[in-house]
């Protein structure tokens, strides 16, 4: 699966009633807590790829993300299970992992048709808008970039505002000031 997504700072206040007027259905709020893992054998930053744990509900998901597959947004290939939070950090930690930072967010989540659009505030970061298409394959990613940007219009935002960088990426150069 390609997770097509594009990330923008955003005011939550003025975002609600453009969602409101496109007819964005509301899906549901999660308060996400990720749990994002170092490998002992690469560097992920170096090889621009993510491995976590999110909790949310009372439920865990793993989930790893392979490098971004194009200059302009958040595109990456991705691949998530269910397990059982405490037991796979136990198994990441035996095989060497070790945790590299977390991020906390409550996400307010809407569908706009084949677009899910997310008003994630950010533990220490602040508020953003994130809106994202998955696709089968990789063919569908300039079309599906292209009907992201144009709902993002609707926002007042456009390519010269997409954030690449990740929450974890931002929360640690936060902490390092």
């Amino acid at each position: 699966m390609i997770e097509i997504e594009v990330k923008v700072r955003a005011d939550h206040s003025k975002a609600l009633p453009i969602l409101k007027k496109i007819g964005a259905v509301k899906l549901g709020v999660e308060n996400q807590s990720d749990v994002y893992f170092a490998a002992p054998y690469r560097d992920f930053a170096k090889t621009d790829e993510a491995l976590r744990i999110r909790s949310l509900n009372d439920q865990a998901v793993m989930t790893y993300k392979g490098p971004k597959l194009d200059g302009i947004s958040k595109t990456r290939e991705e691949f998530e299970t269910p397990v059982d939070e405490a037991t796979t950090t136990q198994i990441l930690h035996a095989l060497g992992f070790s945790e590299a930072g977390v991020v906390r967010k409550k996400r307010d989540v809407f569908r706009a048709g084949e677009i899910t659009v997310c008003l994630d505030a950010v533990e220490g970061l602040g508020e953003f808008l994130e809106v994202e298409i998955v696709a089968e394959s990789e063919k569908e990613l300039e079309t599906s970039r292209a009907k992201l940007f144009e709902l993002l219009k609707q926002f007042g935002a456009g390519e010269k505002d997409s954030i690449r960088t990740s929450y974890l990426e931002m929360v640690l150069e936060k902490n390092k000031g």
